[in-house]
This record gives C-alpha cells, sequence and structure tokens, in this order.
C-alpha cells in the first residue's frame, strides 16, 4: 500500500505541491458535487432539439470524464471539464431551433470545432495567447470568475432574483433555498477562519442531511443502469455541417472555447498559486482536454467541452494537481450508475413556478467567489490604463454572464488605453481586439 501511495506521490507530484492523497480526493469530489448538476441541466437543454435525453446525459458524463482524466493525467492540473453551460444554449435555441439546422449538422460543426482547437492546441497558438495576457488582466480575470461565480451562488440560492424593473433585486430571505445559502456560507466561513480540513464537504453533506426533512433534498435511491447512448452515438453530420456553410457557428464554438477555457484556466490557476511569473507551466498540455473532450463529445453526442469554473471549488478545499481531476473523471463514471445519488445532491429543488435552485451547493460558490476576489488587490488602481481595462473585465463577466465577453471588453479596452497612454502593445495583442469586435460586428450569434 505504501508503494502505491508513493507511486502516485511521484507520478502527480504531490509533496512537491504542498498536497496528499487524501486531500486531492476531497477537493475532486467537492468540485464533482458542484458541477454535478450539468449531468441532468445538459440533456434538459439538449432534449428541446429532438435530441434523447438518456443518450445526451451518457455522452455528457462521458466525454467530462475523458476531459478530465487527460486534464489530470496528461497536464497534471486540478481542473475538471464538461460540457459548457452557455454555449449549450447557444447550440440548442440560436443553431437549431433559431435557424432551424438539424442537431447532426450542429453537432457536426462542434466537431469541426473541436479539431480546430486542436490544431490550434498544437501549434501553441492558444498557449502563446495566454503568455502575452499581462498580469493586471490575469488578475482582472481571476476577480471576475470570483465574481461571476458567487452572482451565481447568489441566484441559485434564491438570494437574488430577477426583476422586470431593475433586471434583479434581493429575494425572500425568509425562504428555506435562501436560508439554507445563507447560513451555508456563514458555516463553511467559520469553518475555514478555524483552519477545519474538509470545510466545504462538511458543509455540504451537513446541508445534505437538514435538508431531508425540509424536503430541499430528496431521496431517489442510489443504483441506476445507465442510458443507452445509439440514439446520438456518431450522429454527428460533419459534411452536412459544411455543406451548409456553417462556418459562422463553427467560428462562435471555437470564439467561446478559446476564450472562456483561457480565463478559467487563468482564474482557476492563480487561485491555486499554480502561475510561475505570469506564466502557465505545461500551457499546451493544460488546453488539449476540452479541444480533444469537444471532438469526442460531438462524437457521442454532446456539445462543446470547456474547463469548468467550480474547480475553483475543489481548489479551494486543498486541490493542487491532477489527482483531483481524475477523481472528477472517476465520480463522473460512476454517475451513470449513482445518477439518483448525484442528483439527490446536485439535482438542485424545483419551486412551484418551474424554477431550480441549488441551495447545497450554492454556498460553495459564494464562499469561493469571495477567495477569488483577492486577486483585485493586485491591481494598481492608480493606472488608469490597466485598472480600466481590469476593471471591465471582472464587472463584465457577472454581468453579461460570460467569461469569454467579460474578457473581451478588458482585451478590447486594454490596447486602446496602452495605445493612447503611448505605450507599446504586442501586435498579437491588438489582433486579439481586433477579433472580438469582427465578433461582435460580424458574428451576431
Amino acid at each position: 500500500m505504501q508503494f502505491l501511495r508513493d507511486r502516485v506521490d511521484r507520478f502527480f507530484l504531490l509533496t512537491r505541491n504542498g498536497t496528499d492523497i487524501l486531500t486531492e480526493v476531497r477537493a475532486g469530489l467537492v468540485t464533482f458535487l458542484t458541477a454535478s448538476y450539468i449531468i441532468f441541466v445538459q440533456p434538459a437543454v439538449l432534449s428541446a432539439t429532438g435530441m434523447d435525453f438518456g443518450a445526451v446525459m451518457t455522452a455528457t458524463c462521458l466525454s467530462a470524464a475523458l476531459g478530465c482524466l487527460i486534464m489530470g493525467l496528461w497536464a497534471n492540473y486540478p481542473i475538471a471539464l464538461a460540457p459548457g453551460m452557455g454555449i449549450n444554449f447557444y447550440f440548442t435555441y440560436t443553431v437549431v431551433i433559431g435557424q432551424g439546422i438539424p442537431w447532426e449538422k450542429a453537432l457536426g460543426a462542434v466537431f469541426c470545432s473541436g479539431l480546430i482547437l486542436i490544431f490550434l492546441t498544437l501549434v501553441r497558438v492558444r498557449e502563446l495567447i495566454l503568455n502575452l495576457i499581462p498580469d493586471f488582466l490575469k488578475n482582472g480575470i481571476a476577480a471576475g470568475i470570483g465574481l461571476f461565480i458567487a452572482f451565481i451562488g447568489l441566484v441559485q440560492g434564491g438570494v437574488v432574483v430577477e426583476d422586470p424593473a431593475t433586471l434583479v433585486k434581493l429575494g425572500n430571505l425568509k425562504s428555506l433555498p435562501a436560508l439554507f445559502t445563507l447560513s451555508g456560507s456563514v458555516l463553511i466561513a467559520v469553518l475555514l477562519q478555524k483552519k477545519i480540513k474538509g470545510a466545504i464537504l462538511i458543509c455540504m453533506f451537513f446541508l445534505t442531511l437538514l435538508g431531508l426533512p425540509f424536503g430541499l433534498v430528496s431521496y431517489h435511491g442510489l443504483l441506476s443502469l445507465p442510458p443507452a447512448m445509439g440514439p446520438t452515438f456518431m450522429k454527428m453530420d460533419v459534411w452536412g455541417a459544411l455543406d451548409l456553410g456553417l462556418v459562422t457557428v463553427i467560428l462562435v464554438f471555437v470564439f467561446v472555447d478559446l476564450f472562456d477555457t483561457a480565463g478559467t484556466l487563468v482564474g482557476v490557476s492563480q487561485q491555486a498559486g499554480l502561475l510561475k511569473q505570469g506564466k502557465l507551466p505545461r500551457a499546451t498540455r493544460a488546453f488539449l482536454p476540452d479541444a480533444v473532450a469537444t471532438t469526442a463529445g460531438a462524437s457521442m453526442g454532446t456539445s462543446t467541452v470547456v474547463c469548468y469554473i467550480e474547480s475553483s471549488t475543489g481548489v479551494a478545499e486543498g486541490g493542487r494537481t491532477g489527482l483531483t481531476a481524475v477523481v472528477v473523471a472517476v465520480l463522473f463514471l460512476l454517475a451513470l450508475f449513482l445518477s439518483p445519488l448525484a442528483q439527490m445532491i446536485g439535482g438542485g429543488y424545483t419551486l412551484e413556478t418551474g424554477k431550480t435552485l441549488y441551495p447545497i451547493t450554492a454556498p460553495v460558490l459564494i464562499i469561493v467567489g469571495c477567495l477569488m476576489a483577492s486577486s483585485l488587490a493586485r491591481i494598481d488602481w492608480n493606472k488608469w490604463d490597466e485598472a480600466l481595462p481590469a476593471f471591465l473585465t471582472f464587472v463584465g463577466m457577472p454581468l453579461t454572464y460570460s467569461i469569454a465577453d467579460g474578457m473581451a471588453l478588458g482585451f478590447i479596452t486594454y490596447p486602446l488605453t496602452k495605445t493612447f497612454a503611448g505605450e507599446a502593445v504586442h501586435p498579437v495583442m491588438i489582433l486579439i481586439a481586433v477579433l472580438f469586435l469582427l465578433r461582435y460586428v460580424m458574428l451576431p450569434g
């Protein structure tokens, strides 16, 4: 047993990264529980196109597990992957339903985007972009992701609700979901202050048990057989996508994944202290998992796979190596058989209005958002040519509900403020700013 532990330690460099097997397993479990909603949300979204619900669920788990395994075993980073929220709605409601494109051809477009991402990764274009992002923008990205996921947590916990007059407003704090969310946040904060290991995991299981008698959590059983993947497996129509001239759709898939993943890698890696002199070691390896998993996912029957911002919850629990991602991969595979249990914790609580809240996992997102907001202290607010792009980046993410769009605001204003201030800007960063502008001018979808 000691021999096996030593091998795992050497392979994942656990001691060098100041962690151990138990911490990594705990971090992987927290990450999975926080992100497990995608197991049920993804098929619910894609089934609106006519795709088989069960087949999409299986494809979701398998593509997520594949991406996590590559990230863990090849890149050795504690970052989980799964089909991306946001891009799945674009796939369903803009491409398939909005433009009337059959889902098979839409999957073909996703498959093509995955191949393009693999090419851009292998020729190190994605690594070049990541390394050229200045530190103040990286700090803005990390803080923006924190603010974004904290906002998601407040919404998913019922603390913040939509309002037709003011867009958002304070929810009913007397409601059970809001009480659980706020109480859970305080509990985690107290446990963290007392430096109790497993604080986040302890809180999640406590809220789960407490939620059972209140009806916030429903027991659905333990085991179930995985749904068959036949209705969607290898049904992507690549030639059909190319014949329809879905170049615009393919480019949108590429563009969103490119900068969504870059933003998540920067934010989570900075939170974990994995950036070295502002750069991400093994960056090319870290960019390959989403590209490969997107291509494979399209073959199995699901939309674009991206790095998940929920990985920051595992990092907050102490995850620092790829062992965390491997644990998430194993749990996604087990979810094919233990989906009732995963649904109990991460499936959410449905209100009478039909809206689903997640009071068990929402406190985790709020706490992690608080942790990531510390990046704001590293921005020089006296330098306007840096402060404004960083500010627009971290404010833009939650307000546009998109990591890529928040980054776009910063990437567009960065070369403008620097140039007019009389400072040189790398040509590649100017090119990226132009591409962002073209994306919004010419690719409104």
